[in-house]
């Protein structure tokens, strides 16, 4: 067996597996942003722990249990899961289908078990749900999870706020690529009040979806398109048609029925293939709330006024990717109430920027630089 542990604050989780690509891979998905390290299996005897077995036998024979099982059908991660509950043992198990994937969650205990038929899907969905546990143990701890982008420069945390499309990914690309802050978190970041008046904010790591026009306007197209030109590929949820699109040396946005298909870039590869740090921690210091328009200027809307709501925390209301149903968490997907409430509070009284932003990465990131105080330090 080879064991990888995952820790971040105070929490920690150990993933276990006969497959090392399995490890492997947790360990090039999280190693960056959270700490991650090869364990002796043969010690792993306390703490949270997530086996995941790569077996086509048990894969039936779990799939069987459960359909044989009273069971319920719901959506987790964008596919279909069967779930089924064993009240007296305290077990709850599952399976997905079209992804052949079956999970077997002892919450009291602290033990996961996923198994499947090929390599790739066990591991992918063995990094989620590692993350899964991890996201129980922080929330449990007073941390929440806010919507949002993020770079930090000197400690210092720029988060970035707005619904999909708003430019959220754009902004923090644009601080990172232009002006050589850390990207902390692309999407979703963990906040909790450090007891000195501050928000501290760490990481959620996850593969980072750029379109082609922002690959183009970060002047990262040529770069990918080498790349993968070599063999080298980008997160294996991406749509094969951007693969091609990116060998074709494509720039325009790719839609399809009025979605933008988009790069699924490895957190690795943001400094292996780009250059870009990538940051651990740091305190929040300022909220942007930012809107794309082609052909604008970059420049603050004094005329518009946005303060952080409910909407932005990933709470259960809104958290519908990951619902609970493995009860990692046993808390609200976004941080307790109290947990939300005292973030709310802290964040108001920071400086909250609305701005417009146009397709010019070179020029936002001078702007955004000097408006939230992290001067540029490269790239101009």
């Amino acid at each position: 067996m080879h064991a990888v542990r995952l820790e971040a604050a105070h929490a920690s989780v150990t993933v276990m597996s006969a497959e090392r690509a399995v490890t492997d891979w947790t360990a090039r998905y999280f190693g960056q942003w959270w700490k991650a390290t090869e364990v002796d299996a043969e010690n792993v005897c306390a703490g949270s722990v997530v086996i995941a077995d790569v077996s086509p036998v048990r894969y039936e024979d779990a799939s069987l249990g459960v359909t044989e099982a009273v069971h319920t059908s719901t959506t987790y991660a964008k596919a279909q899961l069967l779930v089924a509950r064993d009240e007296a043992a305290g077990v709850i198990s599952a399976v997905s289908p079209k992804e052949e994937l079956a999970s077997r969650s002892e919450p009291v205990a602290g033990r996961l078990t996923i198994c499947g038929r090929e390599t790739e899907p066990v591991a992918t969905a063995t990094a989620r749900l590692a993350r899964e546990v991890m996201r129980g143990q922080l929330l449990r701890d007073g941390w929440a999870v806010l919507h949002a982008s993020a770079v930090a420069h000197e400690g210092r945390v720029i988060l970035t706020f707005g619904q999909k499309g708003a430019g959220k990914t754009t902004t923090a690309l644009a601080l990172a690529a232009r002006g050589g802050l850390g990207l902390l978190a692309n999407d979703r970041v963990f906040v909790r009040p450090n007891g000195h008046g501050g928000v501290d904010v760490l990481p959620w790591p996850s593969a980072a979806a750029l379109g082609l026009g922002l690959l183009d306007g970060l002047g990262w197209s040529d770069t990918v398109r080498e790349r993968l030109e070599r063999g080298e590929t980008l997160h294996p949820t991406q749509d094969s048609r951007v693969t091609k699109a990116l060998l074709a040396g494509r720039r325009e946005p790719l839609w399809e029925d009025g979605k933008e298909l988009k790069a699924q870039v490895w957190p690795n590869q943001f400094p292996d293939w780009f250059g870009v740090p990538l940051a651990t921690s740091g305190q929040a210091a300022a909220l942007v709330f930012p809107r794309i328009e082609q052909g604008a200027e970059p420049a603050l809307e004094e005329s518009v006024v946005r303060e952080l709501g409910y909407g932005d925390f990933m709470s259960g209301e809104t958290e519908d990717r990951y619902p609970d149903l493995f009860e990692l968490a046993r808390v609200d997907g976004g941080g307790s109430a109290e947990a939300r409430r005292e973030v709310a509070h802290l964040l108001a009284d920071l400086p909250h920027h609305s701005v417009v932003l146009g397709w010019d990465v070179a020029a936002n990131a001078d702007f955004l630089a000097k408006l939230t105080g992290c001067a540029a330090d490269r790239g101009q």
